[in-house]
């Protein structure tokens, strides 16, 4: 019996299963096979950076877990159990760097810490943000910026949303209990404090309905994790992108390769991560995706984290 996430997932990708051909008009293949997926080689500095007695879960694998979210970072191909996106992109091209067959593990979001903690896992590449918490007892690779987005309709007036004073008044769809919340209701805040007028929050619990209420006038804007609204402008066309804001928001947030504390695999992980990023095979699977804007210059193994709440 499939889950609620992964007949949402099937959905999403059946749309894009046109005329019998899994590539939609907008490029985004969600076909098992995956032959545009890009590959790497053999990292011989990474390799020889994995500590000898590393207790790989498999020999010659390297086992990612991977959350199945939602497009670009992870979903269901047309074969509604193959995992593709962005994330597993990534994985591959870690696992071949470090001369690995890859392995992916299906996890649900609660379960991924103890997975990896307990080596059910080598690695977890799921769009885990860097946090000073998670670094107690896990180490970090940094891989992409964790940004949340501003997304208005296509006809829409509004050109730019880059800071408090630019949502003033506006009536704007989020997500409660998220990291965009608490960014929305702390500008809210400065505004009302600085005699502007106070942004109409509203929330819903289905996407659909937050189209509608976009499309239909009800709001002006959304403000969500910025990769998923890429790719539903790029695959509808109905809505566009007028700003993005850290999720960490004022400080800056990354989300990373994860990786048990002081098991030694975060290091040679980062360095096969610059070494994509120099050789472009990062920018081309960020740009697959749609994700180029939220790319990083250089990997980073343990950076400062978002504090503790």
């Amino acid at each position: 019996m499939k889950t609620a996430l992964q007949l949402s997932s099937l959905v999403l990708a059946a749309m894009f299963y046109v005329g019998g051909n899994a590539l939609a008009a907008t490029g985004f293949d969600l076909s098992p096979d995956q032959h545009g997926r890009i590959r790497a080689d053999q990292d011989a500095a990474a390799t020889k950076a994995v500590p000898t007695n590393f207790p790989f879960v498999a020999k010659d694998e390297l086992t990612v877990g991977i959350v199945v979210a939602h497009p670009p970072i992870s979903t269901y191909a047309t074969d509604a159990k193959t995992v593709v996106g962005f994330d597993p992109d990534l994985a591959q091209l870690v696992a071949d760097s470090l001369g690995r067959k890859l392995n992916v593990v299906i996890l649900a979001w609660p379960d991924w810490p103890l997975a990896l903690a307990s080596g059910k896992v080598d690695a977890v590449i799921s769009n885990v943000t860097v946090t000073e918490e998670r670094k107690a007892r896990f180490d970090f690779s940094t891989y992409r910026r964790d940004e949340v987005g501003f997304f208005v309709k296509t006809d829409s007036p509004i050109k730019s949303i880059k800071e408090p004073k630019d949502v003033a008044g506006l009536r704007v769809i989020t997500d409660a209990g998220t990291n965009q919340e608490k960014i929305l209701l702390e500008w809210d805040k400065q505004n009302v404090a600085h005699g502007l007028k106070p942004i109409e929050v509203q929330y819903y619990d289905d996407d659909a309905v937050k189209s509608v209420a976009l499309q239909s006038g009800r709001a002006d804007a959304i403000f969500s994790v910025n990769a998923a609204l890429l790719y539903d402008a790029a695959t509808h066309g109905k809505t566009r992108q007028v700003g993005t804001v850290s999720g960490g928001w004022p400080r800056t947030a990354e989300v990373a390769v994860t990786t048990r504390r002081g098991s030694g695999l975060a290091a040679p992980v980062t360095i096969a991560l610059n070494d994509l990023i120099g050789k472009g095979q990062y920018r081309a699977v960020l740009e697959r995706w749609n994700l180029g804007s939220e790319a990083i210059d250089k990997a980073a193994t343990n950076p400062p984290g978002l504090p503790k709440s």
